[in-house]
């Protein structure tokens, strides 16, 4: 039989594990919201750039109640640093709109790939990363571009999904390895 001091203790740890759930799940809602890099327009000088939202100060004071957002980055620092952090408004408003991941995953559904016409699934960002057909006929990958320049290039780049990018790159880095086999009509033999 517990002792009436190890029942005090038993019900002080569970209504702090009580207290921990509330406030941790607040906090870690708010550090998944507000993590990844942002492309908002700039008040100032009404272009795009790219920020960072300083995510642990949003955790914690939504722990406390709502989160406070500041930025912790943006493309146009250190030269602009003492801004007034206007463009937060566009991150408050709407968190996960200005999500370059989002942008960039809403822009591949809506579009064909430019070599097999298929249209994208589901974009698996950690292995299967989609890449693009630049104006000039070259293919190139998102490493290649800033944040702020993804507007920009979604009007200018044409898309191309996972199995062509590696299919193209591998045609062009070894064309005496490719074999072209022109179409054919109607369906393939029979194999019998």
């Amino acid at each position: 039989m517990p002792t009436p001091v190890q029942l005090v203790l038993g019900v002080a740890a569970l209504v702090g594990l009580g207290v921990l759930f509330l406030y941790g799940r607040q906090a870690l809602g708010a550090w998944l919201r507000y993590r990844d890099t942002r492309v908002v327009v700039c008040p100032e000088n009404r272009e795009a750039v790219a920020v960072e939202v300083d995510a642990p100060h949003a955790a914690w004071s939504a722990s406390q109640g709502r989160p406070d957002l500041r930025l912790e980055d943006c493309t146009r620092w250190p030269e602009k640093a003492g801004c007034g952090q206007e463009c937060l408004s566009q991150i408050e408003s709407s968190p996960e709109a200005c999500r370059v991941r989002t942008i960039l995953t809403d822009w591949y559904k809506t579009q064909p790939c430019a070599f097999c016409g298929k249209t994208f699934g589901e974009i698996h960002w950690h292995d299967h990363k989609p890449a693009l057909l630049a104006p000039d006929g070259a293919l190139v990958t998102w490493g290649a571009f800033r944040p702020e320049q993804v507007i920009d290039v979604l009007e200018s780049h044409k898309p191309v999904c996972w199995d062509c990018h590696l299919a193209e790159s591998f045609r062009r880095e070894h064309p005496e390895l490719v074999t072209e086999r022109p179409e054919r009509d109607g369906p393939p033999p029979s194999m019998a």
